[in-house]
């Protein structure tokens, strides 16, 4: 294939994949984005693999590689339920990360291969600092991922893990990352040692800059390692002077630093802030006792069924409760009744419900919601003191009032959900126990909150059946 055929696919391969990007910006055209992007790395993929012109066993080695992986990536996405869709998408980081450091080591050892040996048969020296800080990034993408996922799935505490010196420790780990990189690149790529001290010492910092993030800031964390593994990709592009890595990386790694940014703003947390961590864990250890001496108004479905029938406007709130319980579907079932009964019904999404970006919406899309229906914090917040009902389902930290009220509060400032303003508050929740950032939320006991204490799915469907 001629170099200008290439560099023709390779273009068309990125427009298809900025349509991906902005198809994606919206559920309604969520699923054509997919296409395009699928298109697109197929096109890349195939291009990459006619520009090299391989042949003979290395095609057999690399149709293996790609129908092993492509067949385990099929039955993960079959299997895998919508809860744990989150550390789903961790785990996927951490395997770009180590990708990118596995092909800057080839990259190193075989720069010929790699049309990255300068003419005294070393290797370039912008090829070393691109491969280097590809490597870097992608080893701290690795561990950091591994991390993320250990969080998610519960296999390791979602409080802050934070000890004295934390933060010297890892600018001292940055510092001795750039020293390397700067040792081996002046070694002409000689030091090789030096490349994988630089990988060693970004997997530990990976680790350290992940495990002082509370709960509260893990949908920033996924979108931030999501960044992370867009700009390895960029870095080895360069290296390897491959247009598509290259564009791919790019779009991964901005829009994923946009995406970070615009979730930060929806929590009124700086990016510093989030990376440094410490959110959610102090304030854990006391919520109980706060409990003490204070009572909650419990309600039945019957209750709940009778007050929603009798409402003219109905805002739903999903959170990550109704995720867990898979209690989408009995939810489209409820409103679907309060629909037949005149209620004008609606659903409020918060920037950071759920455990990633776009969780909840995701859900909803499933059960078949309207996407007329579904509104952002921005759009619906003001009509909560117009509706006679909010319906709150397992979102919790969202719909914390001590966000506008108590200055002590670690959320304090962070943009929320005002459920309260409504007539009447009903929340389904397992507990009276705190959300995943820890901190109890006040809502429980106003005047006007009714609380269904039971598991999501099975409260909602006995609401619905209690209507009929």
């Amino acid at each position: 294939m001629s170099v200008n055929l290439a560099a023709v696919l390779y273009l068309v391969s990125g427009i298809l994949f900025i349509l991906a990007l902005r198809g994606l910006s919206n559920p309604e055209t969520a699923r054509r984005g997919n296409y395009f992007g699928m298109a697109g790395m197929a096109l890349a993929v195939l291009t990459t693999l006619l520009v090299i012109g391989l042949g003979g066993m290395t095609l057999v080695f690399i149709a293996i590689a790609v129908a092993l992986g492509g067949g385990t990536g099929a039955v993960i996405a079959r299997k895998i339920p919508m809860t744990a869709m989150p550390q789903l998408v961790a785990g996927f980081h951490s395997l770009v990360g180590m990708c990118a450091v596995l092909v800057a080591a080839a990259a190193l050892y075989a720069p010929a291969a790699f049309g990255i040996a300068d003419p005294m048969g070393g290797l370039k020296a912008l090829s070393l600092v691109e491969l280097s800080l590809g490597a870097a990034i992608g080893a701290i993408t690795f561990t950091g991922s591994i991390i993320a996922f250990l969080k998610l799935q519960g296999l390791m505490s979602g409080k802050p893990i934070v000890f004295k010196g934390q933060h010297w420790l890892n600018l001292g780990l940055g510092v001795a990352i750039a020293v390397f990189i700067v040792f081996l690149t002046a070694s002409g790529g000689e030091a090789r040692a030096a490349f994988w001290i630089i990988t060693a010492v970004a997997l530990a910092l990976g680790v350290l800059l992940i495990v002082p993030i509370g709960g509260a800031d893990m949908p920033v964390v996924v979108s931030m390692l999501n960044s992370y593994s867009g700009w390895a990709a960029a870095a080895l592009g360069f290296t390897l002077e491959n247009t598509a890595l290259l564009v791919t990386g790019a779009l991964v790694g901005s829009s994923g630093a946009i995406l970070s940014y615009i979730m930060c703003k929806g929590m009124n947390r700086s990016f510093i802030s989030v990376i440094l961590g410490g959110f959610g864990g102090e304030t854990a250890a006391g919520a109980a006792e706060d409990t003490s001496g204070r009572t909650v108004k419990q309600g039945s479905a019957e209750d709940a069924a009778f007050i929603l029938k009798n409402a003219g406007k109905v805002i739903i709130v999903p959170g990550y409760g109704m995720a867990v319980a898979q209690a989408q579907h009995a939810l489209k079932e409820m409103c679907d009744a309060l629909k037949e009964e005149g209620v004008d019904v609606s659903y409020a999404i918060h920037p950071v419900a759920g455990r990633m970006p776009g969780h909840m919406n995701v859900l909803l899309a499933e059960a078949q919601v309207p996407y007329d229906e579904v509104f952002e914090l921005e759009d619906i917040n003001s009509a909560f003191s117009q509706a006679d009902v909010a319906f709150v389902i397992g979102a919790n930290d969202v719909t914390n009032p001590a966000a506008e009220d108590d200055p002590s509060s670690p959320i304090y400032g962070m943009p929320v959900l005002q459920v309260w303003k409504a007539g009447t508050v009903m929340f389904i929740k397992r507990s009276l126990g705190s959300g995943y950032a820890g901190i109890e939320n006040p809502l429980f006991f106003r005047d006007n909150t009714m609380m269904l204490l039971g598991d999501a799915k099975k409260m909602t469907e006995s609401i619905a059946k209690a209507m009929h």
